[in-house]
């Protein structure tokens, strides 16, 4: 049954100007809570179910850690980063997946993930040089089907059609991603992503409370906040892995020196962890979940929302939004001979549903 999703659940997040004019409005909606699933704070309906998208990924690679994966194949904190990732394709990257499926007992063959060229321009150029077709450790998600693999392989579960969602591997996936985001499985709408793995559709609400639980388990069973925190200090401290040169998640993650955790996913969806502490001495531990609208098909909208909702957190101080501006909040339009013909800026405010842990900025 296809699920409707109405226009009301989104609000103007972005405007563009023309001269004097609004030629162009983005659409989102955001979701931030707590560990506890408390809304802290939102605009739009937080209770939007959309696909998590690449998001999901280090919720994905979860049930690996806890079982002892990291342990029982030697990986380091940089190969489980990039499983977690949506990388470039630069050839760090893909040495790094060759490493993860080596150690694993797999081959590259063994993906079932397709192939596009990479993403980084410099990589793609070098293959192009050297007469040379992409592989699948070239798609961006490589790394994460190199973990399904290894998880697989520790479970003595069969390799073939790992990523079918009755696989006991996927089956797995969609079970912890449920506890995780205290949402029932059942409820959880399945699609299949760009990758050709198994994707999960919820409310940015739930996904939101995952990622406060990732930055503090301290609630949870002892092996799955161990593994939540090994994820966690794989991500900030190997933030190249995660995306790329020039990329929002591993500039923002390089920007903060680690302090906050952020995925993003296809289709507009963003998703960032900040730990305890952060927002004042006594803050909690949050979630954010961000959708636009249409896609964000251009990729000016996502993060300039995320930006701009850090930005009302106090997230980030003004040397970290420095670093980030090119990305936004706020940002001038150029044309081809590089005049400004316009600006790109954020239009929303957060409503609190608990009261900030330092004044709204």
């Amino acid at each position: 049954m296809t699920r409707l999703t109405s226009p009301a659940q989104y609000e103007p997040v972005i405007e563009l100007t023309r001269g004097e004019i609004v030629e162009s409005i983005h659409s989102g909606a955001v979701a931030v809570v707590t560990k506890d699933g408390e809304l802290y704070a939102s605009c739009g309906d937080p209770e939007l179910v959309t696909y998590m998208r690449s998001s999901a990924k280090p919720f994905q690679v979860l049930p690996l850690v806890e079982a002892g994966g990291m342990k029982h194949f030697g990986f380091s904190l940089a190969e489980l980063a990039l499983m977690c990732a949506s990388h470039s394709g630069t050839e760090t990257h893909t040495s790094l997946a060759n490493a993860i499926q080596e150690k694993a007992g797999v081959g590259e063959l063994d993906l079932m993930c397709g192939i596009h060229p990479p993403t980084d321009e410099n990589a793609a150029e070098a293959l192009r040089k050297r007469g040379e077709s992409p592989t699948p450790n070239h798609n961006n998600c490589s790394g994460k089907h190199s973990g399904m693999l290894a998880l697989a392989r520790l479970k003595n579960w069969p390799v073939d059609h790992y990523i079918d969602p009755i696989h006991p591997v996927q089956q797995l996936i969609l079970q912890v991603i449920a506890e995780m985001c205290a949402y029932p499985m059942e409820e959880i709408e399945l699609g299949i992503d760009g990758c050709s793995a198994p994707n999960f559709a919820l409310p940015i609400q739930h996904a939101a409370q995952g990622f406060a639980r990732l930055m503090d388990p301290i609630d949870l069973p002892e092996e799955r906040a161990n593994a939540c925190r090994t994820i966690v200090q794989a991500m900030t401290s190997h933030p190249e892995m995660i995306a790329g040169p020039g990329r929002f998640d591993t500039l923002l993650m390089q920007a903060t020196g680690g302090r906050l955790l952020t995925k993003g996913g296809a289709e507009g969806y963003q998703a960032v962890g900040i730990p305890p502490g952060v927002l004042s001495k006594d803050s909690p531990a949050l979630g954010v979940a961000v959708k636009i609208a249409d896609g964000d098909p251009r990729g000016r909208a996502r993060p300039a929302v995320v930006l701009e909702v850090l930005r009302q957190l106090g997230a980030l101080d003004e040397a970290e939004l420095k670093v980030m501006q090119s990305f936004g909040p706020a940002s001038w339009l150029y044309n081809w001979r590089k005049l400004t013909v316009g600006e790109s800026r954020p239009v929303f405010s957060l409503t609190y549903r608990q009261e900030p842990a330092l004044p709204r900025l």
